[in-house]
């Protein structure tokens, strides 16, 4: 996927805020880029527009080739819903499904007939077949964010964003998070890209994106998906 020259601009109190500006960079296929800074300086809003969670005020966002300001809102939801994966700090499991039924959702809601096979197989790849009939309740934070994981990857994104994932996790949980972030660019050719404001988590990436003031500091690009 690939940002050209994108700003996002917001209006708050009266005053116009350029959360995101002139930004240009491309995701290849199979790629692990973090995206670093301290808090405010744009990350989660750059990951907003690169996931199609929102659309830039001026530039444009290529998602799978086709730009996202062209896509009326139907056909973004959908190809937002198919062909991206969100991994969120706070996990956003819903409490009344077990952890069978995070996973089997998406696919669930897009109509597959094989959901039961795919969502068992995510969850033998984070090691947690054996929790598939407990709730989110019952489980350890890595082992919510591992759901989440599952629940990202079962629809063999093209694009996995991922926005702190490890913020709310211990280091040994999230030394675990980042080996499977990074599992998932090389096995599924997903094109992962990371908010963090850790360089220890950043570490764990191909590529580092540094951010402040809306702007890309430091980094390359590399091949356009």
């Amino acid at each position: 996927m690939e940002l050209c020259d994108v700003s996002r601009t917001y209006a708050l109190d009266g005053r116009r805020i350029e959360a995101v500006r002139n930004v240009t960079a491309s995701f290849a296929a199979g790629s692990f880029t973090a995206v670093v800074g301290r808090s405010g300086c744009g990350k989660s809003t750059l990951l907003n527009l690169a996931g199609a969670m929102d659309r830039p005020t001026r530039g444009e966002v290529r998602l799978l080739g086709k730009p996202t300001t062209a896509l009326s809102d139907p056909a973004l939801t959908q190809l937002r819903r198919r062909r991206v994966g969100f991994v969120f700090q706070f996990f956003n499991l819903l409490p009344t499904l077990t952890v069978f039924e995070n996973v089997e959702l998406p696919l669930l809601l897009d109509g597959h007939r094989d959901r039961d096979w795919q969502a068992r197989e995510m969850l033998v790849q984070v090691d947690l077949w054996g929790r598939a009939g407990d709730y989110p309740h019952q489980l350890s934070g890595g082992e919510m964010q591992r759901v989440a994981i599952a629940r990202a990857l079962v629809q063999q994104p093209a694009i996995l964003i991922a926005d702190e994932p490890t913020g709310n996790l211990d280091s040994a949980n999230a030394q675990t998070i980042l080996k499977l972030l990074a599992r998932a660019a090389g096995a599924t050719g997903a094109a992962v890209i990371m908010a963090t404001h850790s360089r220890e988590a950043a570490a764990f990436a191909d590529r580092v994106l540094g951010m402040r003031d809306g702007e890309i500091a430091e980094g390359s690009n590399g091949p356009t998906v």
